[in-house]
């Protein structure tokens, strides 16, 4: 297996809708600020692709990746489509790496995007739906966000977690985003202001949940030869990891926490897991991405994440999926202000804040959620963090983490349905 690294990365902005544009020439857009930025890099050193996009639905177009691979000028270079729920970036990105890692390609273009503003939202809202169990879901409801607030009434339910700690992580990511030009929904906000937004399911509230978004990601994957010759500061990928679970919630069994390195059976003695309060294969991700790139101790090891946070609930439930805190302290986590940047006055007290910033660019909570494009554009953000040029790109430099240096590692997360497919990949500065 060789060593693959990241070489460049563009984004669109992510928006509401972008009816003047297309699926391809965002993609485009994208794709051409990457080539831009690495002016030593050429579309000839590419010698295939990956797209990613999650449904056929929102575009009506069969084959849309192939489209896309024709607008680039990337044929006849081998290309495939991979779909994978709100997972599809994060696969998207591992299957490029994998090409590269196996030897098959030298550079492989990974690219993503969704154009999901083409119907309305309650049309949105029933494709979404399509990803779960239709035969068995739909008779009892069948929307995620009903699925999301059972699974955080069941975590209050168990370990006390509180709509206010919830409301926090929205507080955190829309102020994040005021200091990022591609987010689609920066904004400043208090506890109260995301409790007296509508109420959707509760006790989620529009604030709670992430939008619906067009937006196209790109990120250029390459072997050590080619990173050398065409990318200054390199980002090397040191570990990825993926799980899976059953689609049917009620079909999951229970048995043994999955332990971290830094975990003891006796952490969880009289925890029924996972319950319908965690993501078994976030997991499982986290625990081949760990092993992989080393890390003993993520709280300590990593300097940033970036985590799909399509609710507020489910970065809480994810920071515990990763081993940030035990499972059912994640809300007490996010309280004592471990995952807010340093710097920043969020108009709360927080008396660890910094410690550990989870999603400095925003989250799909703020940023959108173009699902194609969403893993990919956590990817792009996570290399300009390593790569130490947030201010270059975003022409400010309040959310670019401070202590970054050779060896530094962000982890980026994503995440399908209720846990069906989640990817874990960890980067690298070099």
């Amino acid at each position: 297996m060789r060593p693959v690294y990241v070489i460049s990365g563009g984004i669109t902005k992510f928006a509401k809708a972008h009816p003047d544009k297309d699926f391809r020439l965002m993609a485009k857009e994208a794709y051409d600020y990457a080539l831009r930025d690495a002016p030593r890099f050429s579309k000839d050193m590419i010698d295939g692709a990956v797209g990613s996009y999650f449904s056929d639905h929102f575009t009506r177009q069969l084959k849309a990746a192939s489209m896309v691979q024709d607008y680039l000028g990337l044929c006849p270079r081998p290309s495939k489509r991979v779909e994978g729920g709100g997972a599809t970036g994060g696969l998207c990105f591992q299957s490029a790496w994998e090409a590269v890692a196996s030897g098959r390609m030298n550079c492989c273009l990974a690219f993503g995007f969704e154009t999901m503003s083409r119907v309305n939202t309650w049309k949105g809202n029933e494709f979404i739906a399509l990803a779960s169990d239709t035969n068995f879901d739909f008779p009892v409801g069948g929307f995620y966000t009903g699925y999301y607030a059972m699974m955080v009434q069941r975590h209050m339910h168990e370990f006390g977690t509180t709509v206010e700690q919830m409301a926090m992580v929205s507080v955190k990511n829309h102020g994040n985003a005021l200091y990022n030009p591609y987010a689609q929904k920066a904004k400043r906000l208090t506890i109260k202001q995301v409790r007296e937004s509508p109420m959707v399911a509760t006790p989620l509230t529009m604030e709670d949940i992430c939008t619906m978004s067009d937006g196209a990601a790109v990120c250029v994957l390459a072997s050590e030869e080619i990173a050398a010759k065409a990318c200054d500061r390199p980002v090397k990928i040191v570990g990825v990891g993926s799980g899976s679970d059953v689609m049917r919630m009620a079909d999951r069994p229970h048995g043994k926490v999955l332990l971290l390195p830094h975990e003891r059976e006796s952490d969880y003695v009289h925890l029924k897991y996972p319950g319908v309060h965690s993501f078994r294969g976030g997991r499982m991700a986290a625990k081949q991405a760990y092993q992989m790139a080393g890390i003993r101790h993520p709280l300590e090891d990593l300097s940033f994440i970036e985590l799909h946070d399509a609710y507020t609930s489910s970065e809480i439930q994810t920071c515990e999926d990763l081993g940030l805190c035990k499972y059912g302290e994640g809300g007490r986590f996010v309280e004592s202000g471990v995952p807010f940047l340093p710097g920043v006055d969020y108009g709360m007290s927080l008396p660890k804040q910094g410690r550990l910033p989870v999603n400095p660019s925003g989250g799909l909570l703020a940023c959108g959620h173009p699902v194609g494009a969403t893993g990919l554009m956590q990817a792009v953000f996570a290399f300009w963090q390593l790569q130490r040029t947030i201010d270059k790109h975003l022409g400010d430099n309040t959310i670019q983490i401070k202590n970054i240096k050779p060896g530094s590692r962000g982890l980026i997360h994503s995440h399908a349905g209720t846990g069906t497919y989640i990817t874990v990949s960890i980067l690298e500065a070099t």
